[in-house]
């Protein structure tokens, strides 16, 4: 199974709106065409649109422009995973939402109107898309029809400002794509002690997130069934041995235990169609068969295929978003621990299943350490011990609220920092400005004690994403 592949697609697929108003110069139509196609083919972008030919100016601009659009992008449907509206001049505001309205593809749309350059005013040359913009856009909130916005209200196509506009809105529309179409693989029961990790699997299913559950016993009855001589576990011995150094004390039945249960798990995922799981990692798997699953979901969450701790499944799904909108492998971690008197400061940390690019050093593969202390270390190999390296990181955190009826989240950003911290397992030390603001709000909403966080400055992609196309409650954290 390639997780990646799943997760993030080769080439995202847009559908292309140009729009036109006939008393503009509809040469601005064709080279605004023309202009956008070259770059969405320079940054590896699909697109599906009608021949030039197909109506004038290769443009939309009437209500027959916009039923043969219509029908064009619907036989896509299965492919579009956005549109693109582009205004070259004022733009025909019932001609792009009867296109949009009609298509029914209920997917993301960007909306773009180009500059007016100050010499070039005259009748022939103006373009008014300035204006046509604030048109189109209230249209679009007539017809219920949510949309994203430019960095600027008005931008050049060929600008890097819009080409980092494009960015974003390919990893919003993969937010809104894999949210909306997820499995989330819940492998056993929730420890009984963290009441905190409950989740409503029907609110959830409102979104379109789907949760496949197993019982912890048939995923140590298929990992005990496994031949460690054939090929694929072998192989995952190969991986297991190069991902991170394993103390010369670990016995080799004790790694060949976490060999057979990263395959089983694989398997099963695979079988299933999961993009990402939940695992009950304690103590079950530990006291009857004899190891730990933290390596197995931190070499899961390096093919960005994130895996939770303590069945947190709403976890899982706050990681998965994470990994959607950065592209990079998330961790999760407890809001664990102050640093010092440092108001902005807090200590992230798990056992863990840190995935190694999250760490971004050499990582250490042992024992857990608490539970190794009560349950017996021959029982807990698999931990990922190591230090979150310096850098940013974007944070995300949903919630089902039962009792509100609804889907919650907060989002935010932050520093990892080089400070000690003498404390063993995976370690994040954190900056966040305004983390006492952060705390309170987490606290007062009934949030849980675990997040999700990815290398990376983010936090407007799925802001955008989460305000824009889904029904949730979301607060956003600033400093």
């Amino acid at each position: 199974m390639d997780g990646f592949k799943r997760l993030v697609d080769k080439k995202q697929v847009f559908g292309v709106i140009v729009g036109t108003r006939g008393f503009f110069n509809p040469a601005h139509a064709a080279s605004a065409r023309k202009d956008l196609l070259a770059l969405l083919d320079a940054n590896g972008y699909e697109y599906r649109i009608m021949p030039d030919d197909a109506t004038p100016n290769g443009a939309v601009e009437t209500l027959k422009d916009a039923r043969k659009y219509a029908e064009f992008f619907q036989q896509y449907q299965h492919e579009i995973r956005g549109i693109i509206v582009v205004l070259p001049n004022f733009g025909d505001e019932q001609g792009i939402v009867e296109t949009l309205s009609r298509a029914r593809l209920n997917v993301p749309v960007l909306l773009q109107a180009c500059n007016d350059s100050p010499d070039k005013v005259s009748v022939s040359q103006r373009r008014d898309s300035y204006c046509g913009k604030i048109s189109v856009a209230n249209n679009l909130y007539q017809y219920g029809i949510p949309w994203t916005d430019t960095t600027s209200h008005t931008c050049d196509i060929d600008s890097d400002e819009f080409k980092h506009d494009l960015d974003r809105f390919a990893r919003v529309c993969r937010v809104v794509y894999g949210l909306r179409n997820a499995r989330i693989g819940a492998i056993g029961a929730r420890p009984a002690p963290f009441q905190t990790v409950r989740y409503s699997e029907k609110l959830l299913q409102a979104t379109g997130i789907t949760v496949v559950t197993v019982d912890m016993s048939d995923i140590m009855g298929r990992a005990a069934k496994i031949d460690a001589q054939a090929e694929v576990t072998q192989n995952k011995l190969k991986e297991v041995r190069g991902y991170g150094r394993i103390p010369n004390e670990i016995v080799e039945a004790n790694i060949m235990k976490q060999v057979k249960l990263s395959v089983a798990i694989d398997e099963w995922m695979d079988e299933n169609e999961c993009d990402a799981s939940a695992i009950q990692c304690w103590d079950s798997i530990q006291n009857n068969y004899g190891c730990a699953t933290c390596l197995s979901m931190s070499m899961m969450g390096e093919r960005l295929m994130p895996s939770a701790c303590e069945t947190d499944v709403s976890g899982v799904v706050s990681m998965y978003a994470l990994a959607l909108a950065t592209g990079n492998a998330p961790g999760f971690l407890d809001w664990n621990n102050n640093y010092g008197s440092d108001p902005d400061m807090v200590v992230g940390t798990h056992c863990s299943n840190f995935p190694k690019s999250f760490v971004n050093d050499e990582i250490e593969i042992s024992n857990l350490d608490i539970l190794g202390a009560t349950l017996g270390p021959e029982r807990c190999f698999g931990a990922i011990k190591a230090k979150v390296a310096a850098g940013p990181f974007t944070f995300f955190r949903m919630s089902t609220d039962d009792t509100m009826g609804m889907n919650r989240a907060y989002v935010g950003q932050g520093e990892f920092t080089d400070d000690p911290f003498p404390m063993d397992g995976g370690i994040a030390v954190c900056r966040v400005q305004g983390m006492r603001d952060m705390m309170h709000y987490i606290t007062k909403n009934g949030f849980e004690h675990h997040v999700a966080m990815a290398r990376g400055h983010y936090a407007d992609i799925l802001e955008e994403a989460i305000d824009s196309y889904f029904d949730w409650d979301l607060y956003a954290h600033r400093s």
